[in-house]
């Protein structure tokens, strides 16, 4: 008996499912001697059916017991035809499905575990012939969980050696399974078409032992294959007519040396690399097309002559081959944030803090070693986890994008932990729409972790900072001017004129900034891990409702007479400043129409919104700024 979790195990225990050896289909008493009669030579007259012993079905009626939608025995309504037609052909063949006989007409075999709510099933068998019967067809069988129970058997561990009794088989599928290695010794010499993606394979070194010698097609992608010790397995020893190769989402980083691998496969005509960290780097797809002059299909896109001729002759400057990445992030209008004014401001004559506000855009970027470019500084390096890291900023990171960073519950559930580093944009008071002109490019030498990066995404926030600047005690400043003038004297006249100078910018006193996020959502940008370059979208955050206006500060009773005293003042003196209004004073002092265009943008609320893009530089736009840069630097030099 075949060991749980083999494929031979999954294959038996899949026909076992579909009854084919149960009534009305298979052998049995129900048809047992129309079989036997088709294995004897025919005694009656030509074109005289021979009469159905008692008990008995002709292969009609049982093939209407299969059909008829209110039969017992009819497979659901929506299940596939192909499944329909398997169980047609062990009613009329049922010999060649019967035991072992099986194996030896299947030449397809494709067992894949897509998830809930299905797994796959898909056989396609030689032509079958039965007397006067002919059946020539592939059959596809879907296994519905909700309809025939999913043996635990099926998700399939191990390519077992029961595998070499399908004679005739030239194409074997076992994606999305959970197979970690594969033992050549176990297919069959007829294979032409392997098909392993979506397992756990990270080695190479058992499929490589003895693999099958007219192999035209092999299938890897979005496995654990990584560094050069698994590149060595990809050459002309191992897969002389390897025709289609695909190694996607791997993690293979060294182009240079799998290159001169690849190049021995001279019957290469379609390569799959995309997803892997080597293919991050600008002259990733400009190398390979000059290198290997054969391929017909570059990452499931057609090579032209054009294409191919814009990168003649990069093959022999492998000095070009940086194993870098360069991604530029630009961020541009946002807009929607509350005029905070409307909404906190006191009045002229109060004792409460002048406040002011500034406002930016926060991202994540892959962390690791990132290189020092002009004009930029590293982020903060933080460890992603089920939690984004939110801003503090550093005075110092206002013009390089620099942040330190607080924790704060994420808007979605992390899908991989990353180290990631924060970079912000610099604070710019309120707009009705801010421009943030941010644009900053990276570049980092650490792919693998630039991959893990782009497949989680990147948050992106918008913090608001608040300051809280308070009058200065007119106390506070008679001993601050008594000290002050002891000090003068000690001092020289130069001294004198600098506390001058200090003495009347402390007007006021400022409290430590106080950040708040107003809105963070995640950008998708897996698709720059295939074959797009740009990832450009508007982050919609919703819309703000704003916080109720803060209580009043508790005064002391000096502060308390001193409030009593100015109440003395007539109220005309109320209101000549440009400070902001309260919520319960908002409105006042305005036109009918000013106030009527408030009152419809309260009925029409904007959502909170940031333009932000990334791109991946490729070649040659990425030779076209690294010119640049060497241009500039030269002439840095000069000067």
């Amino acid at each position: 008996m075949a060991a749980p979790g083999s494929v031979s195990a999954a294959f038996q225990e899949y026909l076992q499912h579909l009854g084919l050896q149960d009534f009305p289909c298979g052998l049995g008493s129900w048809n047992k001697s129309c079989f036997n009669a088709c294995r004897r030579p025919r005694a009656q007259p030509a074109g005289l059916e021979e009469a159905v012993p008692a008990g008995e079905e002709t292969p009609e009626a049982l093939l209407e017991l299969l059909r008829d939608q209110h039969s017992p025995w009819a497979l659901p309504p929506d299940c596939s035809p192909q499944e329909r037609l398997l169980r047609e052909v062990a009613v009329l063949a049922p010999e060649l499905l019967h035991g072992s006989r099986v194996f030896r007409v299947v030449k397809s075999l494709r067992i894949l575990d897509k998830g809930p709510p299905e797994d796959v099933v898909l056989i396609r068998v030689t032509q079958m012939s039965h007397a006067s019967r002919h059946v020539h067809v592939t059959l596809a069988t879907r296994c519905l969980r909700d309809k025939l129970a999913k043996p635990s058997s099926l998700q399939v561990e191990e390519v077992d050696e029961g595998v070499l009794r399908f004679q005739q088989l030239e194409e074997l599928v076992l994606s999305a399974n959970h197979i970690r290695t594969v033992t050549s010794a176990h297919l069959p010499r007829t294979l032409k078409v392997l098909e392993l993606c979506y397992n756990a394979v990270g080695d190479l070194q058992d499929l490589c032992a003895q693999p099958p010698p007219e192999l035209q097609h092999l299938g890897l992608g979005y496995n654990r294959l990584c560094g050069p010790s698994q590149e060595k397995y990809l050459t002309v020893d191992f897969w002389p007519n390897l025709v289609s190769l695909d190694l996607s989402f791997n993690s293979l980083t060294d182009l240079l040396g799998l290159v001169s691998q690849l190049s021995t496969l001279q019957n290469l005509r379609i390569l799959v690399l995309q997803g892997n960290p080597l293919a991050l780097i600008p002259t990733y797809r400009g190398f390979l097309l000059d290198s290997l002059p054969k391929l017909s299909i570059l990452d499931d896109i057609h090579i032209w002559p054009e294409e191919r001729q814009q990168f003649h002759g990069l093959a022999r400057q492998p000095e070009l081959i940086r194993s870098e990445a360069r991604v530029v992030v630009s961020i541009g209008d946002m807009k929607g944030l509350p005029n905070p004014e409307a909404f906190q401001q006191p009045e002229v004559g109060s004792e409460g803090p002048v406040i002011t506000y500034s406002y930016c855009v926060i991202y994540q970027f892959a962390g690791g070693e990132e290189l020092k470019d002009k004009g930029s500084a590293e982020g903060t390096k933080i460890h992603q986890s089920p939690t984004v890291a939110m801003l503090d900023v550093d005075s110092s990171a206002q013009d390089t994008g620099e942040t330190k960073s607080h924790q704060k519950p994420a808007a979605t559930e992390e899908p991989k932990a990353h180290s990631a580093r924060v970079f912000a944009t610099p604070g710019q008071p309120w707009a009705d729409t801010i421009d943030c002109s941010y644009r900053k490019e990276h570049i980092t030498e650490d792919l693998v972790g630039l991959k893990s990066y782009l497949e989680a995404g990147t948050i992106v926030s918008v913090v608001e900072e608040k300051v809280l600047s308070w009058p200065v005690d007119p106390e506070e400043n008679a001993v601050t001017n008594k000290k002050e003038g002891q000090e003068l004297k000690k001092n020289g006249a130069k001294d004198k004129k600098k506390k001058k100078k200090k003495k009347q910018l402390c007007e006021f006193r400022s409290d430590p900034p106080i950040r708040s996020t107003l809105g963070t959502t995640r950008v998708t940008l897996e698709t720059l891990l295939a074959t797009e370059d740009l990832v450009a979208t508007v982050c919609d955050f919703g819309i703000l409702i704003p916080e109720e206006p803060p209580e009043p500060p508790v005064l002391e009773e000096k502060e308390v007479k001193k409030g009593k005293d100015k109440t003395k003042k007539p109220k005309a003196e109320k209101g000549n400043g440009t400070s902001q209004k309260t919520a319960s004073s908002k409105g006042k002092g305005k036109n009918k129409d000013t106030a009527e265009v408030e009152e419809g943008q309260d009925l029409q609320p904007v959502p909170l919104t940031v333009q932000f893009q990334m791109q991946l530089l490729r070649w040659p736009l990425a030779a076209s700024t690294q010119r640049q840069e060497n241009v500039a630097r030269a002439v840095g030099k000069t000067q």
